[in-house]
């Protein structure tokens, strides 16, 4: 059974962060340039939190600064759920449904190694599903 480490060694562990001082503005400049729906923030080696393309719409408008001076810590969520990289992918799937949650920061002891999102484990779960029909199909031809 395929694991979050499985995924990370197929995309890559880059992590994109800011800092929580950070403003607002750079964290949309960050997610744009990247193309990702969320960003780590990052204290040091710690993760204080996670700013989603979701926090940046809702959270931004309620503000009475502006984005320039917003910092990260103002709209990011600070509740992180992070996981193990030996967490299966099904497991994964379930973390995020309960959590009702899109990114999962992957820690190996207490360091972040990587990030999976919602899209990862789906096309993870279809290339398993798709190699086992192939298999299957070769089986029953042969």
């Amino acid at each position: 059974m395929k694991t979050v480490r499985d995924i990370l060694t197929t995309k890559g562990t880059t992590v994109y962060a800011v800092r929580p001082d950070d403003s607002a503005l750079d964290v949309i400049q960050l997610m744009t340039d990247k193309g990702v729906g969320a960003l780590l923030v990052l204290d040091g080696d710690h993760v204080a939190g996670i700013v989603s393309e979701r926090d940046v719409a809702r959270k931004i408008t309620r503000l009475e600064k502006g984005p320039r001076e917003t910092p990260a810590s103002a709209i990011m969520s600070s509740r992180v759920t992070c996981v193990r990289p030996d967490l299966t992918i099904q497991e994964a799937m379930a973390v995020m449904t309960d959590k009702r949650i899109r990114h999962l920061p992957v820690l190996e002891e207490g360091k972040v190694i990587g990030v999976v999102s919602i899209g990862d484990l789906v096309k993870a779960v279809i290339d398993e599903q798709q190699f086992i029909i192939s298999q299957l199909e070769q089986y029953i031809s042969t």
